[in-house]
């Protein structure tokens, strides 16, 4: 039972909106939590966040990655672009992903998705 991911609920909601801070300290642009529970089953939680650069994109991938382990968030895994316009976070319950401004227009994820509810970045 070590590597239980950290969260005050089952659903990663709490982690969802822990890591959306993360993204925000490092001025991601457009940070939004979509909830996909009633509707997928690969995750509970997608955040979605964009990058003016891919060097702002790598910025923001490297700190949630460190702020995540300081704050005992268990990262399943990470699939990194090569050119850094596309980075995705598997956090088990959360799915991460930071895009460059214009891949994140391409494939628009929020559209994609539009049946999942957005979920409030607010503490209530």
């Amino acid at each position: 039972m070590k590597d239980i991911i950290k969260t005050k609920n089952t659903t990663g909601l709490a982690d969802a909106k822990e890591i959306a801070k993360f993204a925000i300290e490092k001025q991601a642009k457009d940070v939004v939590i979509l909830d996909l529970k009633k509707i997928s089953t690969i995750c509970n939680y997608y955040l979605i966040c964009s990058g003016e650069s891919t060097t702002q994109v790598k910025a923001i991938f490297d700190h949630i990655i460190k702020k995540s382990r300081k704050e005992k968030i268990k990262i399943q895994h990470s699939e990194v672009d090569k050119t850094y316009n596309w980075i995705l976070i598997d956090f088990s319950n959360v799915i991460v992903h930071i895009f460059t401004e214009t891949t994140r227009e391409f494939y628009n994820l929020e559209y994609l998705w539009r049946q999942a509810k957005k979920v409030s970045l607010s503490k209530k």
